[in-house]
């Protein structure tokens, strides 16, 4: 909660509790304007005398405080952009949350290249990017070398493909000529190296894919001693239930 929020939340809760507090001295101020002439001053009546002094002396605190806080400046309305900082820090707390809000971004940045000359490259980069991230998690030891460098080399090609999206959409206003040809030129030579990035990074996610594969086979014969364990599992259930079948089938009378 920002601090123009909790100032009107206070303001707010202030004006209620002098309202309340006034309400309920002046109830018992008529009260005990009413019935103390009846029977005199007692022990009742300053009870009830009391309680009102009380109530008014409140209300009236109440009332300074909500006059004090409202001659103080409101604070001033926080930034848009660290307010929506603050949401998506709070989505992304959740797994979901935080799915989803990657997948918002993905599709932003997609729509910021439609119609560019890098669309289907930008498309093998999203699929590479997100077959590595589902491999990162196995590769371990040399492998998180790489990982780090495909993520970095994956942030300097999102960058590159954006600003050959910024230059494609620049020609169209430059004037035909010498300088429409020089940034044609330039634009080209930055999609041609995009699409080089690309597919050195989809070399790089292969390689991955084949130590992820590799490290995955077992040693000596080609059978994973979990594969062992699994068929000695088999045969001891297998010949658990033959044995328990005999036990309990009646056995057969000779005539």
């Amino acid at each position: 909660m920002d601090e123009r929020t909790r100032y009107f939340r206070r303001l707010k809760r202030l004006r209620g509790s002098a309202r309340r507090w006034s309400v309920l001295g002046g109830g018992l101020v008529a009260a005990t304007a009413v019935l103390t002439p009846y029977s005199g001053i007692g022990v009742v009546d300053a009870i009830w005398a009391g309680a009102a002094g009380s109530s008014v002396a409140l209300a009236w605190w109440r009332w300074s405080d909500h006059r004090a806080l409202a001659a103080t400046p409101a604070p001033p309305p926080p930034d848009p952009a660290l307010a929506g900082q603050r949401l998506a820090a709070a989505i992304e707390r959740f797994p979901v949350g935080r799915t989803m809000l990657h997948e918002m971004r993905r599709q932003k940045n997609r729509y910021a290249l439609r119609g560019s000359a890098i669309t289907q490259a930008w498309d093998r980069l999203d699929r590479a990017s997100a077959t590595l991230a589902a491999l990162s998690g196995r590769l371990t030891g040399p492998g998180e070398a790489a990982v780090l460098e495909a993520a970095v080399a994956e942030q300097w090609l999102r960058d590159l493909g954006q600003r050959v999206a910024s230059v494609e959409r620049a020609i169209p206003l430059s004037p035909p000529g010498d300088r429409r040809a020089g940034i044609e030129q330039s634009h080209a030579a930055l999609a041609e190296q995009f699409t080089d990035g690309v597919t050195a990074y989809e070399r790089l996610v292969a390689a991955a894919a084949s130590y992820v594969a590799e490290d995955g086979h077992p040693m000596g014969d080609g059978r994973h001693p979990a594969h062992a364990g699994l068929v000695d599992a088999t045969d001891r259930l297998r010949g658990l239930a033959e044995a328990l079948g005999e036990l309990k089938r009646p056995p057969a009378t000779s005539i």
